[in-house]
């Protein structure tokens, strides 16, 4: 049995959703970041999904949704406000591309008290 077909490899951007041909792909990816992280913290400190949500202040249905990925009607800022009350610190660095990043260019928000 022979096979006519040729197979063509095309290497991605590194950015799957981009490749998928979805709109706001950057954006996309920064949530999918944030939510692996959450996921991490979560399995890390072996949180139940009731314990997270209530730590995170959502509803248990909604972790269990962003940790099957479905987080496109959550905004970054509130992924991010999540990973706070859960006790982590977050910073965001905004620098001129190709170029060091600065002190004053690293906003921290910092972990919600408990």
């Amino acid at each position: 049995m022979s096979n006519d077909t040729e197979t063509t490899i095309v290497r991605g951007t590194g950015n799957v959703f981009a490749d998928l041909g979805y709109p706001d792909a950057e954006t996309h990816l920064l949530k999918a970041g944030l939510v692996s992280r959450l996921q991490d913290v979560i399995s890390e400190r072996k949180l139940t999904q009731v314990e997270a949500a209530s730590r995170m202040g959502v509803s248990q249905p909604d972790v269990s949704r962003l940790l099957k990925g479905q987080f496109r009607d959550i905004s970054v800022e509130r992924l991010m406000r999540m990973l706070t009350r859960l006790g982590c610190d977050v910073e965001i660095v905004v620098r001129q591309h190709g170029r060091r990043a600065k002190p004053e260019d690293t906003i921290h928000l910092q972990a919600a008290s408990a």
